[in-house]
């Protein structure tokens, strides 16, 4: 047991870990009553919305009726891992061998950073300090035999004491006089159930109470998981920390001296870095398959952008997505490019390249990678000439006209669509789609069989029925028709409102047409091959 052993971890706490990661990655919402909500339920709130009776375990409506104010945000477990990182690897400049419990929880074996900093709470006193030199304000540290003791002993420090420290051996005693109900959070995670609450039921109110119990009654009445709590709250944690392996740095950096502002100068300079990048995902068996490109400016700027590849990238591939890049930031065009940062106004400094996201190499094929690898490298030979957008596909967007949904995508790029595809779209058109779309609506007139031309009233019902139409410049029978389907978009705006009608027919050649009715006049976009 960790108490009878007289391993010591040393916990380091950032309590509202949510609400901090939300404000280092939107600092609007620093400073103001804030709460991160999941299901409903309060999982974290800052400081200034304890202030107006915020709590954990509140429901949303009952937080929002003691804080009118109140902002709430929706947990995200990627964001607080993401700003969480950045920490962790401070700290493992600081003390090595850092275990992650959660996103704004970490622990460490303190033996070693004790002996090297002279004591206990000087080694988390030098932790601490390193996280605030992030930024980080109000963290805690506690130094326990175990785990499950380090953790209630963090949550009892505070602003005036953010060190807390058990003395070696003196686990039980400290655990003694705490509530029974301290057992959740283990019992959830150790043990599945949430046994704290039947302890409560038969009477047994501290963790004193419970430790004082045989432990072989224990086990017969709660069985192996019961035996479980029943050490840890006798201070017996077997748990040791398991440091975490840190991530090997696959970025690679360019610094310009003096700034650079041509984009083939700056290519150039990155041929070697990106054969360095390229190598050492190769020997860790690795491939990139998104790549994150940043520039820095002279002036701070910054540009940021993920690239995707259909493939994996490889060291021309990656001067390429650097040097078009540049090229679009020079054209003045960052929204075509997605740009997490501003436009760049002054010479390149700097040139930073990670893997966003990486897969295991796969072995190459005996024959050849078929003709789906004959087309990638064609295509990519081409683009590489013809640059970013020299080579397009097409994708499906959202909206209601067909023109709408047409998107050109860069090779080897994911779809970014004005509008949401997943989003409804009242009087969108339903699928199959037409496989021909018109860039411009054609010139049509549908007549009835009196020669008259069809009408169609605000409410959409038809004044005669269709027969005859001129589609393509050429009279077509019509044998078939359904419709009216209302178009109907921004009625409030009279420059940018249309009000319409679509309809689907069929003529004697077995060819399917869609048709648009709008101010009085037909029109055809698009037909169905």
């Amino acid at each position: 047991m960790a108490g009878a052993r007289g391993d010591r971890v040393l916990l380091l706490w950032v309590p509202d870990w949510p609400v901090v990661a939300l404000a280092r990655d939107d600092g609007a919402v620093a400073g103001v009553p804030v709460a991160v909500v999941e299901r409903n339920v309060i999982v974290a709130c800052s400081a200034a919305a304890r202030a107006e009776g915020v709590r954990r375990g509140q429901r949303r409506r009952d937080a929002q009726a003691r804080c009118p104010g109140l902002v709430l945000a929706a947990a995200d477990p990627l964001r607080d891992q993401r700003e969480f990182a950045p920490l962790v690897a401070r700290i493992e400049g600081v003390a090595p061998g850092v275990q992650i419990v959660r996103p704004g929880l970490c622990a460490l074996r303190a033996r070693g950073p004790a002996r090297y900093y002279g004591g206990e709470a000087e080694a988390a006193g030098a932790l601490l300090e390193a996280l605030a030199a992030l930024g980080v304000a109000g963290a805690r540290a506690a130094v326990a035999d175990g785990l499950f003791t380090a953790e209630l002993a963090v949550r009892a420090a505070s602003d005036a004491e953010p060190v807390r420290l058990v003395p070696p051996g003196g686990a039980a005693e400290f655990l003694a006089p705490l509530p029974v109900t301290a057992l959740d959070d283990a019992a959830t995670t150790h043990a599945g159930e949430e046994l704290a609450t039947l302890l409560a039921r038969l009477g047994v109110q501290t963790l004193g109470e419970f430790a004082a119990l045989e432990a072989d009654r224990v086990q017969e009445r709660l069985g192996d998981r019961g035996r479980r709590l029943h050490a840890l709250a006798a201070g017996q944690d077997s748990r040791a920390v398991e440091a975490r392996i840190p991530p090997p740095q696959l970025h690679r950096e360019v610094a310009f001296e003096p700034p650079v502002e041509l984009a083939d100068q700056i290519a150039f300079g990155m041929r070697i870095a990106a054969e360095e990048f390229v190598a050492r995902l190769g020997a860790l068996g690795l491939v990139c398959t998104e790549l994150r490109v940043e520039l820095t400016g002279e002036r701070g700027e910054r540009s940021e952008r993920v690239w995707l590849h259909p493939g994996s990238f490889d060291a021309a591939a990656v001067v390429d997505r650097v040097r078009w890049q540049l090229a679009e930031q020079q054209a003045g065009r960052p929204d075509d490019l997605g740009d997490e940062g501003g436009m760049l106004r002054s010479g390149v400094v700097r040139v930073r390249i990670e893997p966003e996201a990486v897969d295991r190499a796969a072995h190459p094929a005996l024959f050849g990678g078929g003709p789906d690898e004959r087309v990638h490298h064609a295509l990519s030979r081409v683009q590489a000439m013809l640059g970013h957008h020299g080579v397009v596909t097409a994708a499906i967007g959202g909206g209601r006209r067909l023109a709408d949904r047409q998107v050109l995508v860069p090779w080897g790029d994911r779809a970014v669509v004005a509008h949401d595809r997943a989003k409804p779209w009242p009087g969108m058109l339903p699928a199959p789609l037409p496989t021909t779309v018109f860039p411009r609506p054609e010139p049509a007139d549908v007549r009835d069989d009196r020669g008259r031309t069809v009408t169609v009233d605000e409410r959409g019902v038809l004044g005669s029925v269709p027969r005859v139409a001129v589609l393509g410049g050429r009279p077509r029978e019509l044998v078939a028709w359904a419709g009216p389907w209302p178009l109907h978009e921004r009625e409030w705006d009279e420059a940018r409102g249309r009000a319409a009608h679509r309809f689907q027919v069929v003529d004697a050649e077995q060819t399917a047409w869609l048709l648009v009715h709008e101010h009085g006049a037909w029109s055809a976009e698009a037909r169905y091959d």
